[in-house]
């Protein structure tokens, strides 16, 4: 299990992937279903728009090679977009009436604010796709967000092969095996600098308020529970900000010490805690627990 995967995550959990296709490019699928496949199964795959829309025109050679069920919503009114209502009806009859785990809303609106409370408040994770523009509000509700247009997320899209559409129903029954596409490197060029991660005084409170709450009384937590507990406290995804894992962050902070254990785990200090031991209690020359 990846260090910052949720514990005790099973391969076999059932998620809901609704996307407004309004708001999400469709070069980026491949990597959502990737990124899907480290919590469960995309059981249910749903994109939302009106497929009339030249707009979506790149989205409808996706539908069958992911076997994604497009769901049609027209615009009743001029400059009204419908698609966002309907997304939330559908979820809200998901969550009664189908036995999940988890959803997963692909957008960058916020307007999806209140559905991720609602549904987090009803026991369920809640996983966020969308670009860096996406408001704040959205993005804490959330369980975990993911910027699609990250450097460090894009780099992994092109890296990491295509995820076969495993969808149950009719979707599945439809869906064809397509040849593999190379995909291309422009959207990691063209996505914007990230803050970095020393810099932002938010992540820092975090992540410091994370390491205080698991250390031990001389000031050293064990890293992956650290990096647990700063999930716990916000949506924070370490490729956000350019790294590929909870380690990667704390250090890129330069903030913090990291002492690894011959053959054990590794610990980490806030370097502001000058009262912190020498040496987590595990390292070689000192005595454990």
């Amino acid at each position: 299990m990846d260090q910052d995967q949720p514990a005790g995550t099973k391969r076999d959990r059932r998620i809901a992937l609704l996307i407004d296709a309004d708001n999400v490019s469709h070069s980026s699928i491949s990597m959502m279903l990737s990124e899907l496949s480290r919590y469960g199964v995309a059981n249910i795959r749903r994109a939302y728009g009106d497929w009339a829309s030249a707009s979506l025109k790149g989205w409808k050679g996706k539908l069958h090679e992911y076997a994604i069920q497009p769901m049609q919503q027209f615009s009743y009114s001029k400059g009204k977009n419908a698609t966002d209502m309907a997304l939330t009806i559908d979820a809200m009859v998901l969550l009664y009436t189908q036995k999940l785990d988890a959803f997963c809303i692909a957008s960058s609106d916020a307007d999806f604010t209140p559905l991720v409370m609602q549904l987090r408040a009803n026991g369920h994770e809640v996983y966020g796709f969308g670009a860096r523009k996406t408001p704040e509000p959205f993005v804490n509700a959330c369980s975990t967000f993911l910027y699609l247009d990250a450097p460090a997320a894009a780099a992994e899209a092109i890296a990491a092969p295509r995820v076969p559409a495993r969808a149950s129903g009719a979707a599945a029954k439809t869906a064809a095996p397509a040849p593999a596409r190379a995909p291309t490197a422009p959207a990691a060029a063209k996505a914007p600098a990230l803050q970095s991660p020393g810099e932002d005084s938010k992540l820092i409170a975090i992540l410091r308020g994370a390491v205080e709450a698991t250390a031990d009384d001389e000031g050293w937590a064990p890293l992956d529970a650290a990096g647990s507990a700063a999930k716990r406290q916000a949506p924070i995804d370490p490729r956000n900000y350019g790294c590929r894992n909870f380690p990667k962050l704390f250090e890129a902070t330069g903030l913090f010490e990291i002492v690894k254990v011959e053959s054990g785990p590794s610990y980490v200090a806030d370097k502001d805690n000058l009262d912190r031991a020498k040496k987590p209690r595990a390292a070689p020359g000192r005595s454990g627990r």
